[in-house]
């Protein structure tokens, strides 16, 4: 908790939404990642773009796209914000693919949500699409990598040995 106290209350104890309206609009920007653990097969499916349901990572890129747009909707106090711009890639391993979504504004509060939203679609997107291939897929490390702008300036979270670790446990 803050000095301020819990944000997304009011003085009564009820849920707010935080106002942001003093706030002057500044250049934001936020990472995010997320990986699908799967079967070796099905990455090789993935990336040989042999999944019968079509091109996986073209159709999570832009249901990544979608979804960060769409967070207001989903998380019930997040600020509805002008995007402008989201970037999906992925990088495959050999029984993972690595889900990066990075998402810029110019706002008066930032794009974090709307990054792991983001992630978080794409994943399952990817999972919707192979899961007949390999019902055992797992998706997890959903992690904020980096945030710019607003009062608090630069986040970067600093990689720990378990951000290497390829294994689904």
């Amino acid at each position: 908790m803050s000095d301020r106290g819990f944000t997304h209350l009011d003085p009564l104890g009820r849920a707010r939404m935080v106002d942001v309206t003093p706030k002057d609009p500044t250049h934001r920007r936020a990472i995010a990642r997320c990986k699908v653990f799967m079967t070796p097969e099905t990455t090789a499916m993935v990336a040989n773009n042999a999944v019968t349901k079509g091109d996986v990572l073209a159709v999570a890129r832009v249901a990544g796209i979608q979804a960060a747009k769409r967070t207001p909707d989903l998380i019930p106090l997040c600020h509805q914000l002008t995007i402008g711009s989201v970037y999906v890639n992925f990088q495959l391993d050999d029984d993972f693919i690595e889900v990066e979504a990075q998402v810029e504004t110019v706002d008066r509060t930032g794009v974090e949500m709307e990054a792991m939203t983001a992630c978080s679609v794409a994943a399952l997107t990817i999972y919707d699409m192979c899961k007949s291939t390999d019902r055992s897929m797992l998706i997890g490390e959903l992690t904020l990598w980096e945030k710019t702008g607003g009062r608090n300036g630069v986040y970067k979270r600093a990689a720990t040995s378990a951000d290497t670790a390829t294994s689904r446990y």
